[in-house]
């Protein structure tokens, strides 16, 4: 069993910051990419940002220079560092991870649960 669980979501006022975190556990092999999406209802999943095993990142265009995502290899955690957040960054955020759980097996995504992030005063 793989789980992959978000924290740190809330309410926060415009301009304000907040940290989101994505655990790994289980029986994991190994992690390739690892990414943070977003959701607004009635709306398409959007990708948020990613980050390679070696560390590589990329972010959709709306949220450069505002957030960092950032990863503990020895944790198995990954982070997403918001800041200057905007109403429109509303939206439930969920964390995915490319996972092998054995050395033979294929990479697998895996998906958290969701966090809700709310922008508003």
């Amino acid at each position: 069993q793989v789980q992959l669980v978000e924290s740190g979501g809330g309410l926060v006022q415009p301009g304000g910051s907040l940290r989101l975190s994505c655990a790994a556990s289980g029986s994991i092999f190994s992690i390739n990419t690892m990414g943070w999406n977003r959701q607004v209802p009635g709306k398409e999943r959007e990708v948020v940002a990613s980050i390679t095993s070696g560390g590589s990142t990329t972010y959709t265009d709306s949220v450069k220079d505002r957030f960092t995502i950032s990863k503990d290899n020895v944790k198995n955690t990954m982070y997403l560092q918001m800041n200057s957040l905007k109403p429109e960054d509303t939206a439930v955020y969920y964390c995915n991870a490319e996972i092998r759980r054995r050395w033979s097996d294929p990479w697998y995504k895996y998906w958290g649960q969701g966090t809700q992030v709310t922008v508003s005063s």
